[in-house]
């Protein structure tokens, strides 16, 4: 299915829309496709078709987001593709250009075909490291700017900014934070855990003390589609999108080893470089304009994801990274 000519009014009901996806086949971008499915018209954009739904994988558009977009217009473009992998990108900054020249080329195809809502997905790397451990979408500053991963989605904000003040495209901006529980075959830490201890290897955590705020894959995806729900009254914001609680890394290391009653060690690492150490989400903005409400705690979310993992014939670790 290609995108025919959009087909809302400013301000009309995001109701059965025509709706693009890039990152299709990625972790959040399979949550979010399925959902779509059940009200809207689907395009998937990824470098891969999607191994896990067909229906979605049926829909998606093999591209290199690298070079510009020939797509008819939608009504909106929810832009979730990039090289996602902070630690990946520190030692290949050229990936952050690419997620650059994605962000670019899907803003020109808005911009070209007059496509006036885009949603991007942005990250809680953005906030750095600082004094503060709770932050607001009010405190991200250059000058915390840890990675080159982090520059990318800096500037990625600012670009999609710019986009609008110039040409129009309205924009919501969603800042995620270690989304977890399915369809993810990375070494990102919650299937890097589970992996190892499905294989009895020592869990390596990189930095003892480091607080992080998880987030279950089905709360990330309510939070995008509240922000589609929502577009007109929200438009042109900001939100954090996370569960608003803070953990441990040794915290979900015992966890999965519990859940999945392994002998596992837990081997302790130093954080490496580029990498935020504490950030939990202050998402009281999200909760009043978005009423988004985080049902699954990180127990059950843990939970859930190991019995994901369990079903699956693949090693998270087996996967090659690519871009999602």
């Amino acid at each position: 299915m290609v995108c025919a000519e959009s087909h809302l009014k400013p301000g009309e009901a995001s109701k059965n829309m025509r709706v693009l996806v890039t990152g299709s086949s990625g972790t959040i971008g399979t949550e979010l496709c399925l959902e779509l499915l059940k009200g809207h018209e689907l395009q998937g954009v990824d470098v891969r078709p999607n191994q896990w739904s067909p229906a979605v994988s049926e829909r998606t558009m093999l591209r290199d987001l690298r070079k510009p977009l020939d797509l008819d217009s939608c009504d909106m473009a929810i832009h979730l593709a990039a090289n996602a992998r902070v630690w990946d990108l520190v030692q290949n900054p050229g990936l952050a250009r690419d997620n650059f020249e994605m962000l670019f080329n899907v803003l020109e195809y808005a911009r070209v075909h007059d496509v006036k809502r885009f949603l991007f997905a942005s990250s809680r790397e953005v906030y750095g490291n600082s004094d503060k451990h709770v932050h607001h979408e009010d405190e991200a500053y250059v000058k915390n700017c840890e990675s080159p991963y982090t520059a990318s989605k800096i500037g990625g904000e600012a670009l999609v900014h710019s986009y609008q003040q110039c040409y129009g495209i309205d924009f919501v901006i969603v800042r995620f934070s270690n989304v977890y529980g399915r369809y993810d075959l990375s070494t990102r830490v919650v299937p890097r855990f589970i992996s190892q201890a499905i294989a009895g290897q020592p869990l390596v955590v990189y930095g003892k003390d480091k607080v992080l705020d998880f987030t279950f894959i089905s709360d990330a995806v309510d939070g995008i589609l509240s922000c589609i729900s929502r577009f007109g009254s929200v438009q042109n914001d900001t939100f954090n999108i996370a569960s608003g609680t803070g953990s441990t890394l040794t915290e979900v290391a015992q966890a999965v080893t519990r859940l999945l009653r392994s002998r596992s060690e837990m081997r302790l690492e130093g954080s490496r470089t580029g990498e935020v150490v504490k950030y939990i989400a202050d998402i009281s903005k999200a909760r009043r304009l978005l009423a988004f409400a985080p049902k699954v705690s990180l127990e059950d979310g843990l939970r859930q994801s190991v019995a994901w993992y369990s079903n699956v014939n693949l090693s998270p670790l087996e996967h090659r990274q690519g871009r999602s």
